[in-house]
């Protein structure tokens, strides 16, 4: 997957694609049936597949104060749409001067002789331009004027739920990340450098692999069963573990951290980046008395884990 940083001077090679359009934050099932229909076009057309972004996202660039509240910062977005194959990700700067374009100037600059888009997809709530002044019908009404193809999907819904990145970051804040993977289509994961922390885990016979959430949005405190995902190095592979997400409150601390155990598991991978996969909600965080009582504690959450694994559907 080729990615684009600007449009201006696109690389001849890299013209005249089918492009999904939207933030498509958490690649949901919704966003999967934009990029599935720009998928079909563009096997129609012999062209590209393209996926247009902004980095940072809109909001953060509108409202930097507000808390993280993304699914999928730009590195587990693009993994994610590579595994879709598409072939470009335009991930363009949301600046000052983006932000100013009028929704003609928008379509004229950047879609048609920046990208020189032969086709845009977009859902139907889709907004752009200064003011979100652009929706759906403006994108389809300049695609006839300027010679671009235009598809608009639906809204995309299960059992009367609607596949919005909002619905699921309600279901992760309240501990439901199963609710969360039904309308994502995959697990919600965290992927960041594996940091190392005060070793305390070792002392008491559980290791972890420590992990800050960075731009991640932020879910329910407490213990999970989850699956990690070391990306490189001689340990590379997936396996089994518990995790907390949270302040630890038994040793008085504020920040929040995801704290990883792997089961069965020993080897250096300080500073590899790693993905950990959230799977179910086992308990909320508390504090305990010491660290006899905590050790016991873990010891009955990794059991409970275990059990959440092992009945997964094996692939």
């Amino acid at each position: 997957m080729q990615i684009i940083r600007h449009y201006e001077h696109v690389p001849p090679g890299l013209r005249g694609a089918v492009y999904a359009l939207g933030n498509f934050d958490g690649v949901h099932l919704g966003h999967q049936q934009v990029i599935g229909k720009a998928a079909e076009i563009a096997n129609e057309l012999g062209a590209p597949l393209g996926v247009l972004v902004f980095e940072p996202h809109p909001q953060q660039f509108f409202f930097p104060d507000r808390p993280f509240f993304r699914l999928t910062p730009f590195r587990a977005k693009a993994r994610l749409l590579e595994g879709m194959g598409v072939d470009i990700l335009a991930a363009l700067p949301f600046d000052q001067a983006m932000s100013q374009k009028l929704a003609p100037e928008f379509v004229l600059d950047v879609l048609v002789n920046g990208l020189h888009a032969v086709h845009v997809v977009a859902g139907y709530d889709f907004r752009f331009g200064k003011g979100r002044g652009g929706d759906a019908a403006a994108l389809s009404y300049m695609g006839g004027m300027e010679g671009y193809g235009v598809s608009i999907v639906e809204e995309v819904q299960s059992g009367g739920v609607t596949y919005s990145s909002t619905r699921i970051r309600e279901l992760l804040a309240n501990g439901d990340p199963r609710g969360a993977a039904a309308l994502l289509g995959h697990w919600w994961t965290v992927e960041t450098h594996i940091q190392q922390g005060d070793r305390r885990g070792r002392t008491i016979g559980f290791p972890t692999a420590n992990l800050s959430l960075e731009e991640h949005v932020l879910p329910a405190l407490g213990v999970y069963a989850v699956k990690v995902e070391i990306e490189d190095g001689p340990h590379k592979g997936v396996y089994d573990g518990v995790a907390n997400v949270g302040r630890r409150p038994t040793f008085d601390k504020q920040d929040v951290l995801l704290e990883a155990h792997i089961f069965d598991f020993e080897g250096d991978i300080y500073g590899i980046h790693a993905a950990v996969s959230f799977i179910e909600y086992l308990r909320p965080e508390r504090k305990f008395d010491g660290l006899d009582s905590l050790k016991a504690q873990i010891a009955k959450d990794s059991v409970r884990a275990r059990d959440v694994l092992a009945a997964l559907p094996r692939k």
